[in-house]
């Protein structure tokens, strides 16, 4: 009789050992798990550490808590100054509801993966190209808020996202590459130019100090002397003055043209022409008057020949 009651009693606890080896569960730290009951729900979500579930009765899924680094693959798409690129990015999100995760999605992974690639294909549609290429922190607040909308029902939450790399066709990158560079070749003329507008108000300054002391062009020109011969002690230079350089310039310039005069009214008779040896002026030739009743018409010139009948 006692052998039958030992005998029992292993058996009944070989039969508990192997029920509570069967509905043993270990929860990891960064898990959760949701158990389901018959195909029901159960309220309570196990914590991590050792629990028990029913064999047979009861199922337990874990649900991993952790931050989820998930790659989405590269979307190509026209942007809205219809540029044609490949865009990838990355998402990174959680669970924050392990019931939600189990119940309400079938697997949320592959849903947020899926809503990623539709999101990230609206941004490209909605963006120019130099917003993908220069503003990309606004894109990704745009990007994240497109995910996270319809996640929360899954309770999943988006941590963040981020655009990985633009992919330009080639055509487009070399023309991007000519307007740099013409860019930048129309910066370095408008500072030389500024650099000129700035070196030519300095040299007018100069000018006119050495306009007021002369003495400050000569000091001027030693000094040139000084740095050529520093640079080239076998070249000798010799100061030039620049007085004389105009000097020639204004004795090679052409007299100017006076006024025009008549060759006819610029003879002078030769008693004018040539003055006498004494100092004297020539005598002037007297005329004779007529005499009284007689007029100067009726009389005959002298040196002509009248006629007596």
């Amino acid at each position: 009789m006692v052998e039958e009651l030992v005998a029992a009693g292993v058996s009944v606890a070989s039969v508990g050992l192997v029920y509570v080896m069967a509905g043993a569960r270990v929860v990891k730290q960064y898990e959760r798990g949701v158990v389901l009951r018959l195909g029901k729900l159960r309220p309570a979500v196990r914590g991590p550490g050792f629990t028990l579930v029913i064999p047979g009765v009861d199922r337990l899924r874990k649900v991993n808590m952790q931050i989820v680094t998930l790659p989405v693959p590269a979307q190509e798409g026209i942007t809205r100054d219809n540029v044609t690129v490949r865009v990838d990015a990355v998402v990174y999100f959680k669970v924050v509801d392990a019931a939600d995760a189990v119940i309400q999605v079938e697997d949320y992974r592959f849903a947020v993966s899926q809503m990623a690639q539709t999101s990230l294909r609206s941004i490209i549609g909605k963006s120019d190209l130099d917003d993908l290429l220069s503003n990309r922190e606004k894109l990704n607040q745009g990007l994240e808020l497109m995910i996270d909308s319809p996640a929360i029902g899954w309770g999943v939450q988006i941590d963040r996202v981020e655009i990985k790399d633009v992919s330009l066709p080639e055509t487009m990158k070399r023309s991007m590459a000519r307007q740099a560079e013409a860019d930048r070749e129309r910066r370095a003329r408008v500072i030389n130019a500024d650099a000129e507008l700035q070196a030519s108000k300095k040299l007018a300054q100069a000018a006119e100090v050495m306009s007021e002391q002369p003495a400050a062009l000569q000091l001027r020109l030693l000094q040139t002397v000084v740095a050529v011969a520093a640079e080239k002690n076998s070249t000798l230079v010799l100061p030039f003055p620049v007085e004389l350089l105009r000097f020639l310039e204004r004795a090679q310039q052409p007299a100017a043209p006076g006024p025009s005069v008549d060759p006819r009214e610029s003879v002078v008779p030769a008693a004018e022409q040539v003055p006498p040896l004494d100092g004297r002026r020539p005598e002037q030739p007297v005329q004779k008057q007529p005499p009284p009743g007689e007029t100067s018409l009726d009389r005959a010139p002298e040196g002509s020949i009248t006629r007596q009948d």
